[in-house]
Order: structure tokens, then sequence, then C-alpha cells
């Protein structure tokens, strides 16, 4: 399952359903399948976002490009590690640009 983030402030951001929710956890959001993050909660979502990156850089460590490291999906199969950083960017850009235009940010499926 895919879910696309939406704002007229920018393009929209699609993300793997397990990804999105997470992010929507770690943005104090209930991972619903529909919600939205109003322009008066956008600076506490970004805040939330960038501090869960910081602190999952500071426990995970970049690895050598060289070595790939795969983790499981939720369907048991596997795919190659992405860190929260990297998967994390699109997202607070998306946020942060929806905030300077003072636009919410919704998602569904």
């Amino acid at each position: 399952m895919l879910i696309i983030f939406k704002s007229k402030a920018a393009g929209d951001v699609m993300m793997f359903g397990d990804v999105a929710m997470a992010l929507m956890e770690v943005m104090g959001k209930s991972p619903d399948a529909k919600g939205i993050v109003t322009v008066e909660q956008l600076p506490e979502a970004i805040a939330r976002l960038k501090a869960a990156v910081a602190q999952d850089k500071t426990a995970n460590p970049i690895v050598d490009h060289d070595e790939r490291i795969f983790e499981q999906t939720p369907e048991g199969g596997k795919r190659e590690f992405v860190s929260l950083a990297r998967r994390a960017a699109p997202l607070i850009e998306l946020l942060e640009y929806s905030l300077k235009e003072k636009q919410p940010v919704t998602w569904g499926v």
C-alpha cells in the first residue's frame, strides 16, 4: 500500500504504507489511512521528525556504502535498509514548504 502526502505548497510525497505510518507516529499523528497536519500543527510535526532523525543518526551511524544491509518488509520479504533520515527527508521538506506557505498537509491512500 502506498500513502501519498499532499499539500498545495509543493509536490506530492509517496511512501510505502509501513514507512508513512511510522513517520505519522513520530509526528504525533494517528497512523490512519487518511489524515491531516494542520498549519498550526506543522511546527511541532517538523520538530518531532527532525529530533527523531538526529536520534537515529546517533544510534545508527552511517555504514560503509559498499556494505549492503537489509531489513524485513511487513509482508515477510526483504528490502535494502534505508535510514530514517533518508526516509523522512522528503516529508520534512514538504512540511517546511507547507508551513512557509501556510498550507495543511493531508494524506490518503
